[in-house]
């Protein structure tokens, strides 16, 4: 890609829950969504699991992130930790 096009790039930011910290480096993050049915019209909850870098051990079980999409770390894990929103009372 050229440079412009690198520049004008807009990276996907998204918020979740902390909801594993068990390994080195990594948190897996819940992302709920909503989801309106397309017949029926009602809303539904929607949730995604990802596997975020966290370079610092930051985060804990429970709080709330801020993540963002990056390049590949591992065959699972293609986001990194923005910044830790809200700390758990945990």
């Amino acid at each position: 890609m050229s440079e412009t096009n690198v520049a004008n790039h807009v990276q996907r930011t998204l918020t979740g829950q902390v909801v594993s910290d068990k390994r080195d480096k990594t948190v897996t993050v819940r992302i709920d969504r909503q989801v309106r049915h397309p017949l029926y019209g009602k809303y539904m909850r929607r949730s995604s699991k990802l596997h975020v870098h966290d370079e610092r051990n930051e985060s804990k079980l429970g709080d709330k992130v801020s993540i963002t999409q990056c390049r590949p770390f591992s065959k699972t894990k293609a986001w990194k930790l923005v910044q830790v929103l809200d700390k758990s009372s945990q």
